[in-house]
């Protein structure tokens, strides 16, 4: 009767779908019996991550996309929708970083390359807000959907050296609160918008900020380490619960929240 956490034959549909966490995500949600469609930019480790995904009994299909590419992700869609022939949840994990939309210790302001600004703000933001348009569609049509951003610690409050990033995540948590009230109004309480905000983990793209070659913390790892109560970086299960949460019934009265992953970072000072 209570049967809340079940996701089985769910059809989730992740973007960034290879990277170290939602890589993650796509085992955990298979292994509980959803069936993910996994979109992203390499071919080799989407084909590689689906092949495990069916090793250890899951369903999934991997699509080659561009999130900032409307055109692409309807063809994705389309083929999502042939296969499955629905979209439950979708999970909006596409992000990254430029050198040129940091400030490095030695630099101010004015050395930011405002190119590379624009386009950490249109992967991370407009890579959400793109794909969230065009598969939300189908979740009206069905008549219920799920959407979930993956937003970031940057986005609570400025951090250093990470100008595009944090406010390129700050606009997705933003804009995860419009999408949570104009879906649930336009369209019915069948209908909620969530967040996550990751704290500090270590992936492909940050290792070389937070650790050095040795594999020992860099100053600011070191500093990170010390603001986080559980004086630990996360890792990628850390995510699973709360995810598993979001996906599921159990959230179903939940819509427009933010939820947090940290290990504390965001709640201590000093």
């Amino acid at each position: 009767m209570y049967d809340l956490f079940n996701i089985k034959n769910k059809v989730i549909v992740i973007t960034g779908g290879t990277g170290v966490l939602c890589s993650s995500m796509v085992k955990y949600l298979a292994a509980h019996g959803a069936k993910m469609a996994v979109l992203a930019r390499d071919k080799d480790k989407g084909g590689k991550l689906i092949d495990e995904v069916k090793a250890d009994g899951g369903d999934a299909i991997f699509l080659q996309t561009n999130v900032t590419d409307e055109t692409l992700l309807k063809q994705n869609a389309e083929e999502i929708i042939r296969k499955y022939g629905r979209i439950d949840v979708l999970i909006n994990g596409a992000g990254g970083n430029m050198p040129g939309a940091t400030i490095g210790p030695n630099n101010t302001i004015f050395d930011l390359n405002i190119d590379d600004f624009r386009k950490v703000v249109d992967v991370n933001l407009m890579g959400s807000v793109i794909p969230t348009i065009i598969f939300a569609k189908y979740m009206v049509e069905n008549k219920q959907g799920n959407i979930i951003n993956i937003s970031s610690e940057s986005a609570l409050r400025p951090l250093t050296r990470v100008a595009g990033y944090g406010a390129a995540k700050a606009a997705v948590s933003n804009f995860t609160k419009y999408m949570a009230g104009e879906m649930a109004i336009k369209f019915g309480e069948n209908f909620r918008v969530n967040a996550m905000a990751p704290g500090f983990f270590i992936t492909e793209q940050n290792r070389t900020l937070l650790t050095n070659p040795d594999g020992s913390y860099s100053d600011r790892g070191k500093s990170i380490i010390a603001h986080t109560p559980f004086r630990r970086f996360g890792v990628p299960e850390d995510l699973l619960g709360t995810l598993h949460y979001l996906v599921s019934d159990a959230s179903k009265f939940v819509t427009g929240t933010v939820a947090v992953v940290d290990g504390g970072f965001d709640a201590f000072s000093i």
